[in-house]
Protein backbone atom coordinates (compact mmCIF):
# COMPACT_ATOMS: atom_id res chain seq x y z
CA UNK A 1 0.00 0.00 0.00
CA UNK A 2 1.21 3.36 -1.06
CA UNK A 3 0.55 6.71 0.86
CA UNK A 4 1.36 9.97 -0.19
CA UNK A 5 2.18 13.05 2.28
CA UNK A 6 1.22 16.13 1.76
CA UNK A 7 2.18 17.20 -1.14
CA UNK A 8 4.16 21.04 -1.22
CA UNK A 9 2.70 23.68 -3.95
CA UNK A 10 4.98 26.40 -5.24
CA UNK A 11 3.47 29.24 -7.03
CA UNK A 12 4.85 29.98 -11.22
CA UNK A 13 5.44 33.76 -11.34
CA UNK A 14 3.63 34.92 -14.62
CA UNK A 15 7.45 35.74 -16.16
CA UNK A 16 9.05 32.47 -15.19
CA UNK A 17 8.89 29.51 -17.50
CA UNK A 18 9.70 26.48 -15.41
CA UNK A 19 10.31 22.90 -17.78
CA UNK A 20 11.07 19.68 -16.13
CA UNK A 21 13.26 16.68 -18.16
CA UNK A 22 11.25 13.36 -16.72
CA UNK A 23 13.62 11.51 -17.73
CA UNK A 24 17.17 12.78 -16.05
CA UNK A 25 15.12 14.96 -13.53
CA UNK A 26 16.05 17.93 -13.80
CA UNK A 27 14.26 20.83 -13.57
CA UNK A 28 15.14 24.16 -15.56
CA UNK A 29 13.78 27.98 -14.53
CA UNK A 30 14.06 30.26 -17.01
CA UNK A 31 13.48 33.82 -15.85
CA UNK A 32 14.06 37.71 -16.93
CA UNK A 33 17.82 38.30 -15.56
CA UNK A 34 19.06 34.44 -16.33
CA UNK A 35 18.23 30.59 -16.60
CA UNK A 36 19.20 27.57 -13.67
CA UNK A 37 18.72 23.96 -13.25
CA UNK A 38 18.13 21.82 -10.41
CA UNK A 39 18.80 18.31 -10.50
CA UNK A 40 16.10 16.09 -8.45
CA UNK A 41 16.29 13.12 -6.23
CA UNK A 42 14.93 10.37 -7.92
CA UNK A 43 12.62 9.17 -4.79
CA UNK A 44 10.78 13.02 -5.44
CA UNK A 45 8.58 13.33 -8.00
CA UNK A 46 7.10 16.47 -9.73
CA UNK A 47 4.02 17.43 -11.37
CA UNK A 48 2.03 20.53 -13.21
CA UNK A 49 -0.93 21.94 -12.32
CA UNK A 50 -2.62 25.07 -13.93
CA UNK A 51 0.18 27.78 -12.18
CA UNK A 52 1.43 25.59 -9.59
CA UNK A 53 4.73 22.95 -8.96
CA UNK A 54 3.17 20.21 -7.07
CA UNK A 55 6.07 18.20 -5.44
CA UNK A 56 5.58 14.68 -3.69
CA UNK A 57 6.79 11.35 -2.78
CA UNK A 58 5.19 7.98 -1.81
CA UNK A 59 5.61 6.28 1.24
CA UNK A 60 5.86 2.36 0.90
CA UNK A 61 4.16 0.09 3.60
CA UNK A 62 7.77 -2.01 4.29
CA UNK A 63 9.13 1.78 4.87
CA UNK A 64 10.95 2.42 8.65
CA UNK A 65 10.15 5.42 10.51
CA UNK A 66 13.87 6.27 10.09
CA UNK A 67 13.23 6.45 6.00
CA UNK A 68 9.73 7.77 6.00
CA UNK A 69 11.38 11.07 7.81
CA UNK A 70 14.63 11.41 5.57
CA UNK A 71 12.26 11.28 2.47
CA UNK A 72 9.86 13.87 4.24
CA UNK A 73 12.70 15.86 4.79
CA UNK A 74 14.19 15.37 1.55
CA UNK A 75 10.47 16.44 -0.23
CA UNK A 76 10.87 19.47 1.88
CA UNK A 77 14.69 20.61 1.00
CA UNK A 78 13.18 20.33 -2.46
CA UNK A 79 10.83 22.59 -1.99
CA UNK A 80 12.94 25.08 -0.57
CA UNK A 81 15.47 24.40 -3.24
CA UNK A 82 12.98 24.92 -6.12
CA UNK A 83 11.79 28.43 -3.99
CA UNK A 84 15.14 29.58 -4.08
CA UNK A 85 15.42 29.33 -7.33
CA UNK A 86 12.82 30.67 -8.47
CA UNK A 87 12.99 33.88 -6.73
CA UNK A 88 17.05 33.86 -8.44
CA UNK A 89 15.65 33.52 -11.66
CA UNK A 90 13.73 36.63 -11.33
CA UNK A 91 15.23 39.06 -9.07
CA UNK A 92 18.69 39.87 -7.75
CA UNK A 93 19.93 39.30 -4.38
CA UNK A 94 21.34 41.62 -2.00
CA UNK A 95 22.59 42.13 1.43
CA UNK A 96 24.16 44.95 3.01
CA UNK A 97 26.85 45.47 5.56
CA UNK A 98 27.52 48.14 7.86
CA UNK A 99 31.07 48.90 9.07
CA UNK A 100 31.02 50.05 13.18
CA UNK A 101 34.16 51.80 14.56
CA UNK A 102 36.31 54.36 14.70
CA UNK A 103 38.36 54.69 11.86
CA UNK A 104 36.65 51.32 10.07
CA UNK A 105 36.12 52.25 6.28
CA UNK A 106 36.05 50.98 3.06
CA UNK A 107 37.41 52.46 -0.32
CA UNK A 108 37.64 51.37 -4.02
CA UNK A 109 41.10 51.28 -5.00
CA UNK A 110 41.10 53.59 -8.02
CA UNK A 111 43.53 52.30 -10.36
CA UNK A 112 41.95 48.63 -10.65
CA UNK A 113 38.07 50.06 -12.48
CA UNK A 114 36.10 49.38 -8.87
CA UNK A 115 36.64 45.94 -8.77
CA UNK A 116 39.50 45.66 -5.98
CA UNK A 117 38.36 47.70 -2.78
CA UNK A 118 40.60 48.57 0.64
CA UNK A 119 39.34 47.79 4.16
CA UNK A 120 40.55 49.70 7.16
CA UNK A 121 39.61 47.90 10.14
CA UNK A 122 42.16 49.07 12.87
CA UNK A 123 45.31 46.39 12.16
CA UNK A 124 48.16 47.51 11.48
CA UNK A 125 48.39 46.79 7.53
CA UNK A 126 45.11 47.27 4.81
CA UNK A 127 42.86 44.56 4.04
CA UNK A 128 42.22 43.81 -0.35
CA UNK A 129 39.05 42.43 -1.53
CA UNK A 130 38.93 41.39 -5.57
CA UNK A 131 35.47 41.62 -6.09
CA UNK A 132 34.03 38.77 -9.14
CA UNK A 133 32.52 40.89 -12.46
CA UNK A 134 29.61 38.89 -12.05
CA UNK A 135 28.80 40.64 -8.18
CA UNK A 136 27.60 44.02 -7.81
CA UNK A 137 29.88 45.65 -5.18
CA UNK A 138 29.18 49.27 -4.03
CA UNK A 139 30.21 51.44 -0.92
CA UNK A 140 27.42 53.88 -0.44
CA UNK A 141 29.25 55.66 2.41
CA UNK A 142 32.61 54.54 3.63
CA UNK A 143 30.96 52.69 6.32
CA UNK A 144 28.14 50.81 4.68
CA UNK A 145 28.43 48.08 1.57
CA UNK A 146 25.78 47.04 -0.38
CA UNK A 147 27.00 43.30 -2.42
CA UNK A 148 24.23 42.20 -5.09
CA UNK A 149 23.96 39.40 -7.90
CA UNK A 150 21.55 37.08 -9.09
CA UNK A 151 22.82 34.40 -7.42
CA UNK A 152 21.40 33.89 -2.66
CA UNK A 153 25.13 31.79 -2.20
CA UNK A 154 27.74 34.47 -3.71
CA UNK A 155 26.05 37.19 -2.25
CA UNK A 156 25.90 35.34 1.19
CA UNK A 157 29.92 33.75 0.20
CA UNK A 158 31.29 37.30 -0.25
CA UNK A 159 29.01 38.86 2.73
CA UNK A 160 30.50 35.80 5.31
CA UNK A 161 33.83 36.43 4.33
CA UNK A 162 33.52 40.24 4.17
CA UNK A 163 32.72 39.89 8.00
CA UNK A 164 35.26 37.65 8.91
CA UNK A 165 37.74 40.06 8.47
CA UNK A 166 36.58 41.85 11.61
CA UNK A 167 34.04 40.02 13.42
CA UNK A 168 31.70 41.75 15.95
CA UNK A 169 33.75 42.18 19.45
CA UNK A 170 30.85 41.31 22.27
CA UNK A 171 32.00 43.70 24.78
CA UNK A 172 32.18 46.89 22.54
CA UNK A 173 30.13 46.35 19.33
CA UNK A 174 32.58 47.23 16.58
CA UNK A 175 33.16 45.00 13.47
CA UNK A 176 31.50 44.09 10.31
CA UNK A 177 27.73 43.76 11.01
CA UNK A 178 24.45 42.79 8.59
CA UNK A 179 22.47 46.01 8.41
CA UNK A 180 19.61 44.82 10.33
CA UNK A 181 21.81 42.73 13.09
CA UNK A 182 21.45 43.69 16.41
CA UNK A 183 24.59 42.41 19.02
CA UNK A 184 23.50 42.03 22.39
CA UNK A 185 26.60 43.25 24.30
CA UNK A 186 28.26 41.64 27.56
CA UNK A 187 28.91 43.31 30.71
CA UNK A 188 32.44 43.73 31.86
CA UNK A 189 33.40 42.20 35.07
CA UNK A 190 33.30 44.29 37.88
CA UNK A 191 36.11 44.92 40.81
Amino acid sequence: MNKTVKAYKIKIPKKVGVFYCKKKNIILIKGITNQKSLKINKKIFITFSENNININSNFLSKMSLKERKTLKALQGTTASLIKKTLIESYNNIYQKLKLVGVGFRVFPVESFEKKIFMFKLGFSHHLYLKVKKNIYFNCLKPTRIIIGSNSHKKVSQLASIIKSYKIPDPYKGKGILYENEIIKLKEVKKV
